[in-house]
């Protein structure tokens, strides 16, 4: 309570004293129409043609189609949307993980919520150091309860990574070799597989290869926001 009076809590957008996020700007927020969006990869406006995941584009990277079953997003990667993630992720308000993953199952198709667990894509062991916590897996663990589906985690921590100056081709590849199932795990057949931010689809792709060798058979990708 002190803490709370001396630091109020404030809106990660307007910062109105309150919330870590406030009805005014989860309202104003640039969501993404189911209607428009690529039924497939949940690109914003791909539903006629998509421009993220045709098989001319992908056939450059190594895909005839994306490894996922189906990937969505609630929210368009705006300046707005990178400002709630960067308060998130680099600033330690951990409270925003419950308004952000309130969203992200708002957007849950309701096939989905017959899957057998909610994953992670984690973060490297220096990120989570200079955190304090592991982004994804907040999200992924309000998932859990707010969808009513097993959390597991089932990826380990990858090497540190410079992605920055890579191309698309180069992220994969990259990913690829970063991530891998934690010894031990048992992947269920159904995963709901979160991460905070969908940008060129590298590390996704990455990582539903990664559970798929050990036996997945359906992945469906979930992030807060998308480029």
């Amino acid at each position: 309570m002190v803490a709370e009076t001396l630091w109020p809590t404030r809106c990660a957008v307007c910062d109105r004293p309150g919330t870590p996020l406030c009805p005014d700007c989860i309202a104003s927020l640039p969501y993404i129409d189911s209607l428009l969006a690529c039924p497939r990869c949940g690109a914003p406006f791909g539903r006629v043609q998509c421009t993220e995941c045709n098989r001319v584009l992908l056939a450059a990277f190594g895909y005839e189609e994306p490894p996922y079953r189906q990937a969505t997003s609630p929210l368009v990667l705006t300046e707005k949307v990178r400002r709630i993630v960067t308060v998130y992720k680099d600033q330690g308000e951990r409270s925003l993980a419950r308004p952000m993953a309130s969203l992200m199952a708002r957007a849950t198709p309701p096939p989905w919520l017959d899957d057998d667990a909610v994953a992670f894509v984690p973060a490297t062991a220096a990120a989570r150091r200079r955190r304090g916590f592991d982004h994804a897996e907040h999200l992924a663990r309000e998932l859990s309860w707010l969808l009513d589906v097993d959390f597991a985690p089932l990826l380990a921590t990858p090497r540190r990574l410079d992605q920055r100056r890579l191309g698309r081709a180069e992220r994969i590849q990259n990913m690829r070799e970063a991530l891998r199932v934690l010894p031990g795990a048992t992947v269920p057949d159904a995963v709901i597989l979160v991460d905070d931010v969908c940008t060129t689809g590298s590390t996704l792709f990455a990582a539903t290869e990664a559970l798929k060798a050990q036996g997945a058979r359906t992945i469906h990708a979930l992030t807060f926001a998308r480029a």
